[in-house]
């Protein structure tokens, strides 16, 4: 009969344990899929910038026969050597 008691109760605990495990594998697998969302996000986000990149090219046109950008490169650097000359003065 003690017998029957042991196997029992380590079947419980057994079972217990099974249902921690399960819990922490769904916990564990929904984690490690966080960044393989992230990844594909972030590769998408990556595409449409460099598709948005190369759609704004700047445009050029001739003005008083000079070769000018109708839409000026951008800089971080913003400084008075960056700024177009005035087209009526000589140069």
């Amino acid at each position: 009969m003690q017998e029957r008691q042991w196997i029992t109760a380590r079947r419980s605990e057994l079972d217990a344990l099974a249902e921690e495990l399960a819990k922490h594998l769904q916990e564990v697998q929904a984690e490690r899929d966080e960044p393989a969302i992230a990844e594909r996000v972030l590769n998408r986000l990556a595409e449409q910038a460099r598709a948005d990149a190369g759609a704004v090219a700047p445009l050029s046109a001739k003005v008083a026969g000079r070769a000018v950008l109708l839409i000026p490169h951008r800089s971080d650097a913003a400084d008075e050597g960056a700024l177009p000359g005035d087209p009526g003065s000589p140069t």
